[in-house]
């Protein structure tokens, strides 16, 4: 089995010093970065938008991993690209998630679809062949850290197997308290992105922390 990318959350940065915290993981072998937009509507919490997403794009040249928690994410496509946005992820638990992969492609984006801790995993399967990832959310969207929902790991393995069954070349990605202590079981269920917030940015060697997520 490949090595797993590991995805630095920049929601667990300092906010104050960005540049620094994104140079910080990009030395020490960070892969591309998790950026998590929420509207205070599709989860009970407001983070941070496009503005943010144009100061990181200057800053580096990381592929930028955009998360979309929002309601309706279509009309805001454009500008997520625009900012500087290399994939957007959105949510099978959008009233119609096949429109919105749509979008995205017609935009030429990756684009990924995650499936909530209550949301069976087959909710991803009709959709599997749109996407360049398909992202098992181990924790409840919308706050970090929260601690790891080991029921993610039956998803993650239920998914590789269809994944397999289908022939297909799609990475799975795992999202929530993933940390030193769960990362070898996530690797070997068959997650092949690792996202990681508090890991990896608040470490006091954040290489050291990417080198034990990888394995």
């Amino acid at each position: 089995m490949t090595h797993p990318k590991i995805a630095p959350s920049l929601l667990a940065a300092d906010f104050a010093r960005l540049a620094a915290e994104i140079d910080k993981v990009a030395a020490g072998g960070a892969d591309f970065l998790h950026l998590d937009v929420m509207d205070g509507h599709f989860v009970p919490n407001i983070s941070f938008g496009l503005p943010v997403i144009e100061s990181v794009r200057k800053v580096t040249e990381m592929e930028l991993d955009t998360h979309l928690m929002l309601v309706d994410p279509v009309p805001f496509i454009p500008a997520f690209k625009e900012a500087g946005s290399d994939s957007l992820t959105v949510h099978a638990e959008l009233s119609d998630p096949g429109a919105v992969l749509a979008a995205i492609r017609d935009h030429d984006l990756k684009c990924g679809l995650a499936v909530n801790p209550g949301t069976p995993v087959a909710a991803l399967f009709p959709h599997l062949e749109q996407l360049d990832l398909a992202l098992v959310m181990s924790v409840e969207p919308g706050f970090g850290g929260q601690a790891f929902q080991p029921q993610a790991l039956d998803k993650v393995r239920t998914l590789a197997a269809e994944i397999a069954h289908r022939g297909l070349d799609l990475p799975i990605q795992i999202d929530g308290g993933i940390n030193a202590d769960n990362a070898a079981d996530c690797r070997s269920a068959g997650a092949q992105l690792l996202v990681a917030g508090s890991a990896v940015f608040r470490a006091p060697d954040p290489a050291q922390a990417i080198a034990v997520l990888r394995g």
